[in-house]
């Protein structure tokens, strides 16, 4: 499982050019899942998004977590992420998790993250989305679940 993190000022998502969710100071996290993720690589991950020190602290040190400065999380789901570049100039797709299975583990992603009081809004899992990203730095953090 792989999260491409922002630190954001604003940011918000549009489906079919309509407002589905926004969130002020934060993050706006990226999920992409492979074949071979499962529930571990959540709890993993949801430990150290909580806890990752990248916020600004009084002095605009990189020095806060997101639950000590009350943040808020947007979650996209990001298939892309698992794009394989390797064999040629299409990327493929296939070490992606399938689309059902994929959806459970970032349910159970959002559900982890809420459990520690973050409040995490959300894009439509499957959809075409427009995210609109106010960058904060910038800051962009990618993390694979299998390096923690």
């Amino acid at each position: 499982m792989i999260v491409l993190i922002q630190r954001v000022k604003r940011a918000q998502v549009l489906i079919k050019e309509k407002l589905f969710a926004q969130i002020n100071n934060g993050y706006v996290i990226l999920l992409g899942i492979f074949d071979k993720d499962d529930e571990k690589d959540i709890f993993n991950l949801t430990e150290k998004v909580a806890n990752l020190r990248i916020m600004s602290d009084e002095k605009g040190k990189m020095n806060k977590s997101i639950l000590e400065t009350k943040g808020e999380i947007l979650l996209v789901s990001q298939f892309t992420l698992c794009a394989d570049t390797e064999g040629g100039r299409r990327p493929s797709f296939i070490k992606a998790k399938p689309a059902k299975e994929a959806k459970i583990l970032y349910q159970l992603f959002v559900q982890k993250l809420k459990e520690k009081n973050i409040p995490v809004k959300t894009g439509e899992f499957g959809e075409y989305m427009e995210v609109q990203i106010f960058n904060d730095g910038p800051v962009t953090i990618i993390i694979n679940s299998k390096k923690i």
